[in-house]
């Protein structure tokens, strides 16, 4: 699951997932674990409310990692 952000269509940062979830276009959101909860609270009602699967990174820096971007991400998203 965690190759496909290297791979897929995918949006990175807490703006462009809360607007790809409200617009129906994703199929899995990936939340760093050690992410501020104020920051992905939002990601995460949405994401109860649309049934939508949320995988849980270690760290920011590694979810950063895996979307190929040189800074941390708090999430992220595939894209259907």
């Amino acid at each position: 699951m965690l190759s496909e952000l290297e791979t897929c269509k995918k949006v990175v940062g807490t703006k462009q997932v809360k607007r790809a979830i409200l617009n129906n276009s994703v199929a899995t959101v990936f939340i760093a674990k050690d992410a501020e909860e104020r920051v992905v609270r939002d990601i995460k009602k949405l994401c109860s409310e649309k049934s939508i699967d949320i995988v849980y990174v270690d760290t920011m820096k590694e979810l950063g990692k895996l979307c190929g971007i040189d800074v941390n991400a708090a999430n992220a998203a595939l894209l259907k």
